[in-house]
């Protein structure tokens, strides 16, 4: 009986002929894999090619550690000449030869699954050494025609990947004699259409991206597949799952959006696995071992509530005598707000440098100078970037970035009611903004962990050690092409350095700064429209939103109701506003400023047309006055509408009281604006038709009454001080 083997490679078919034919296919064990690649860097794509070796149990030999690279930048000219020298000396010392040998780049690589598939597909090819595969040839178009044609799929090879048996690899790169900075894609292009040396080391090509999947050219083919509880990247035009996802070329930016996925990075099931590995934890420190932390504070353009700004930066619960700040004012509109918190908070701190607008420093050049101090400063850990528009709810903030332990770092901040971020999921061809598949999902929360993205702005962490080594000497803000904090974004990009930004906590958010009226003593409560939250925290009674379910509206008298409404900034601000306008009326009844020119009843007031204020006053008679009148008063619905809204002074000298009347109006409302007992004494208002007065008004709060018919009404004397209330007469 005579057997005879059918392609037998290295005993690994079994194969016999006897009447029947009988093949039985040994599979590869894992322990011959062994994966070479060359890192002579620690970068930020080196470690989580080795998160995601070290996921799926791949042994890996890191060469060229420590050494200088000098095969070239081969993402824009031919080289990586220098990668198979390497490999060359390395397999020179390895003598089993049934080993198998993966070499694949690193800085742009990830593992979607293990060596057992890796194996078994590479055994499917029945070929002794399997490259990766390219739709585009590189570097030499003139070797087209050149390649042998495939039935179907890619037919150009790519050298960023091969796997094969150790003397065939050793057989393939024995001829190697070229200079470091040579291309190794045409070194083994050129092995490769030589019909000769492709038949004696058996060379094929992973044409449909079962093992091997280069990004460059191939974008549109490629798509996440979520299963399982794991995430592989799926080729829908050959219908393959490949092993190993390479971002060639261009397409480091779609790499890194992939791996923020595979291998098992973020699933629906486990949300983000790897947020909590590296985590550098503070709570083991005495605070004087906190890490020193710049803080730079930009200030580019006038800006809403700067003042609140920086009452925020105070609650930050970092150790002050553990941050220095570095502050950069453009606008001479805000120096007052600045000098006044550095005048009564800046000895907190451990050092304050501060940049005026006289000094006539641009964006780019601040955020530099900014860069510098951490730079320099030999015990600063981080510097922390942070524009004045930035609203840091989040009193941790600080800490939580210095704990993610990250090359730079941004918290996910959000422009209230839009899709507008502090970051960008992708680019454009242009380098601009373009958005990520999952850009919505990660602004609105659905998916929560920490990503790898192009771009982030407005408030970031810095390593220090970053500055200092590949950073060192650099400008990174500055160029004659793009904005400062698109230069940034592409200078970091450039040095293969990752950013991030996480939404595993609510940070805050970012203030529109468009349309910001400057005009005004108090510009703030002009802000109602464009930044209705911060006018909300800053001017609404903290009170306000409970005073339903908590049962807060008290009812002096029958159908009179009385809440809080106004915090005592904001009434502090309207009477501050009303003086700095400063044309109070004569109190007569001829009044030119309304409708019919007569007043029955006039007081000393300034009306909100008079300070352009009409149009925020009734956003705010809508949003907050409204919903409790509808709902003390069942059936009636307002548009708010109003003709007369007003703020009324009461002096001694002046106009104490106010003689008994109806008001012109469905129902009216009253709010106190300074504190009886402190700032007057007297006042208060009296219905006579129910004998019954509120001789104490509180600060903040609102009285709501029927206009017309019912509530008959007088203004007690003001016996002493300055009393003043905001009236509205609403649905006259």
């Amino acid at each position: 009986m005579r057997v005879s083997p059918l392609l037998s490679f290295s005993g690994i078919f079994v194969c016999a002929l006897f009447p029947l034919v009988i093949c039985k296919e040994q599979r590869i064990p894992d322990g011959k894999l062994l994966v070479v690649t060359v890192a002579t860097k620690e970068t930020d794509g080196f470690k989580r090619f080795l998160r995601s070796a070290k996921h799926f149990n791949y042994t890996v030999k890191v060469l060229g550690q420590g050494q200088k690279w000098n095969g070239g930048d081969y993402m824009s000219a031919p080289g990586g000449g220098q990668k198979v020298q390497l490999l060359k000396v390395a397999l020179e010392k390895m003598k089993t030869e049934d080993k198998i040998i993966l070499f694949i780049d690193s800085y742009d690589v990830v593992f979607a699954s293990g060596p057992k598939e890796l194996l078994k597909k590479f055994q499917q090819a029945r070929h002794k050494v399997v490259f990766s595969s390219e739709s585009l040839i590189w570097p030499d178009r003139h070797l087209e025609d050149k390649h042998p044609h495939v039935i179907e799929g890619n037919r150009f090879l790519g050298s960023g990947g091969f796997i094969g048996y150790l003397p065939n690899i050793k057989e393939m790169i024995a001829d190697w004699t070229g200079k470091d900075s040579d291309s190794d894609q045409l070194f083994f292009t050129k092995m490769y259409i030589d019909a000769v040396k492709r038949k004696s080391i058996n060379i094929t090509l992973d044409s449909k991206c079962r093992l091997f999947q280069n990004l460059h050219g191939a974008l549109d083919e490629v798509v996440l597949k979520f299963e399982d509880g794991r995430v592989r990247a799926r080729n829908v035009l050959h219908d393959t799952l490949p092993v190993i996802i390479h971002g060639n070329g261009p397409t480091k930016l779609q790499i890194n959006y992939l791996g923020n996925y595979i291998p098992n990075t973020w699933t629906f099931e486990t949300g983000c696995t790897v947020c909590h590995e590296d985590l550098h934890p503070l709570t083991a420190l005495k605070e004087s071992e906190y890490p020193l932390v710049v803080i730079g504070i930009f200030i580019q353009q006038p800006t809403p509530f700067v003042t609140v700004f920086f009452e925020r930066l105070l609650k930050l619960q970092y150790p002050k005598n553990r941050l220095k700040l570095f502050i950069y004012n453009k606008e001479a509109h805000h120096e007052q707000q600045v000098s006044s918190f550095l005048k009564d908070h800046g000895s907190l701190y451990q050092e304050v440098k501060f940049i005026r607008p006289e000094e006539e420093m641009d964006e780019a050049a601040s955020r530099n100078l900014g860069f510098d101090m951490c730079r320099k400063d030999q015990d600063c850990d981080s510097f922390f970037m942070l524009d004045i528009e930035v609203v840091l709810k989040n009193e941790n903030t600080l800490k939580i970035l210095i704990e993610q332990n990250l090359p730079i770092v941004a918290p996910m901040i959000t422009r209230a009611g839009r899709l507008w971020s502090n970051f960008w999921g992708a680019l454009s061809a242009e380098g601009y903004y373009a958005r990520s598949e999952d850009y919505v999902d990660i602004v609105q929360g659905r998916r929560v962990g920490v990503w790898n993205v192009p771009y982030v702005s407005s408030v970031f962490l810095v390593k220090a050690s970053l500055l200092r080594s590949e950073l060192k000497d650099y400008k990174l803000f500055s160029s004659h092409l793009l904005d400062p904090d698109m230069a940034y974004c592409h200078n970091i990009r450039s040095k293969g350095i990752f950013m991030y930004v996480t939404n595993m906590h609510t940070f805050g958010r970012i203030l529109s700064t468009e349309n910001y009226e400057m005009s005004h003593l108090h510009n703030d409560l002009w802000q109602i429209f464009e930044n209705p939250m911060d006018w909300q925290e800053r001017f609404i009674h903290e009170n306000y939103t409970h005073i339903m379910k908590d049962k807060l509206i008290e009812t002096p008298c029958p159908d009179v109701y009385w809440f809080p409404i106004f915090t005592d900034v904001a009434c502090n601000h309207l009477v501050e506003e009303m003086e700095h306008h400063g044309e109070w009326s004569g109190g007569h009844n001829v009044d030119t400023r309304i409708q019919g020119g007569y007043e029955n009843v006039p007081t000393i007031d300034i009306h909100m047309n008079q300070i352009n204020f009409e149009k925020e006053w009734h956003k705010f008679l809508l949003e907050y006055i409204a919903p409790v009148t509808e709902k003390m008063y069942p059936g009636y619905y307002t548009k708010a509408q109003f003709d007369l809204a007003f703020v009324v002074r009461y002096k001694p000298d002046e106009q104490p009281s106010l003689r008994p009347h109806h008001d012109a109006s469905t129902f009216t409302i009253n709010i106190a604006l300074n504190q009886v007992g402190l700032d007057y004494q007297g006042g208060g208002c009296r219905f006579l038709r129910y004998n019954c007065s509120i001789q104490a008004p509180r600060k903040g709060w609102a009285l709501m009454h029927p206009g017309r018919l019912t509530h008959y009404h007088e203004g007690l004397p003001t016996t002493s001080g300055v009393r003043y209330i905001a009236v509205s007469f609403v649905d006259p």
